[in-house]
């Protein structure tokens, strides 16, 4: 669980590493993570090369299934400057719970990520999305797409040097 926010220039990515679920259990899968595997075909449309941003309001949180047989997920509803709606894709629910990323309808926010084609329709699939000047929600790397929730305790570690 990699969730970095910005509060006046507070993170709170120590508290995620501290509360990171395990990447791998005994039985070598997390039912929780199905289909949102680093190297899952989900995963794998995306492609940092591609990185777009627009900005927008929120209309709604979500519940997402992006491809069948997938774990929960969730994302939001986010009303464009041109007016349209893009669904915006976070990440799996073990990843975060939903109701405590800090976003609500109506707030404004910047979103960072790459467009992609699923059954039949563009959505878009974050690496971070920001609220003004103080909040933060990081659900990917942004150099490469790397979505933190496959991240080791490690591999947390490393990126919250960097």
């Amino acid at each position: 669980m990699q969730i970095q926010w910005r509060r006046w220039g507070a993170s709170l990515l120590a508290l995620a590493l501290v509360c990171a679920p395990p990447v791998v259990s005994f039985s070598g899968e997390r039912p929780d993570l199905v289909g949102w595997e680093r190297d899952s075909p989900y995963n794998k449309h995306y492609d940092a090369s591609e990185s777009d941003d627009f900005k927008g309001v929120v209309e709604e949180i979500i519940d997402i299934t992006p491809l069948p047989g997938m774990a929960p997920g969730f994302g939001l509803k986010v009303r464009d400057q041109d007016g349209d709606m893009v669904e915006v894709h976070l990440g799996p629910k073990s990843f975060a719970k939903p109701e405590s990323i800090g976003l609500k309808k109506g707030d404004k926010v910047k979103v960072k990520g790459v467009w992609v084609a699923l059954n039949d329709k563009d959505v878009f699939l974050a690496s971070k999305v920001k609220k003004g000047e103080n909040i933060e929600l990081k659900v990917r790397r942004t150099r490469d797409g790397a979505p933190y929730w496959t991240f080791s305790p490690e591999e947390l570690a490393r990126e919250k040097e960097d």
